[in-house]
């Protein structure tokens, strides 16, 4: 698929979900772990919803167990530690696989499109970014340890295109 527009996830509702509902959005693209190190990064992408939804930027969230078994619970058990934990308000999507045969084909997108370091594809850890513009181009890829509040600058500055 050539368009992100074009490409469905389920939510963790099992609701099917077209990200053409998002279109005119800045989106940050993020697959996570609720065992994780950098779990707390949560808040951080809360923190930036909140700051910057009313200008049209939306957080979508992908649970991801693929990296040592840091996602371990069903759709719904991951959502309710979200949200006693975090009182996560952004889109939390059903549990997915970001490398492999069995990749979700948004982040087959995704990586194919903001490559890592020496020109990678494949995703090193959970809370690996991406920050895609109002036109639905993926503009900037963000390594795990990059914190939310890191890339404010980056999130301005898409939204002011």
């Amino acid at each position: 698929m050539s368009d992100l527009y074009g490409f469905e996830a389920t939510n963790n509702r099992g609701e099917t979900v077209s990200l053409a509902d998002y279109q005119g959005k800045v989106l940050l693209i993020v697959n996570t772990a609720s065992a994780c190190g950098f779990t707390p990064q949560y808040e951080g992408l809360e923190n930036l919803y909140k700051t910057y939804a009313a200008q049209g930027f939306e957080v979508l969230a992908f649970p991801c167990n693929q990296f040592g078994g840091q996602e371990q619970g069903s759709d719904a058990e991951i959502a309710q530690f979200c949200d006693l934990n975090f009182h996560i308000s952004f889109p939390l999507f059903s549990k997915i696989e970001v490398n492999g045969d069995n990749t979700a084909p948004l982040f087959a997108y995704l990586k194919k499109n903001a490559k890592g370091l020496l020109g990678s594809e494949r995703i090193k850890w959970n809370f690996t970014k991406f920050l895609v513009n109002r036109q639905g181009k993926v503009i900037k890829r963000f390594a795990t340890a990059t914190k939310p509040e890191q890339m404010t600058s980056a999130i301005e500055a898409a939204l002011a295109e």
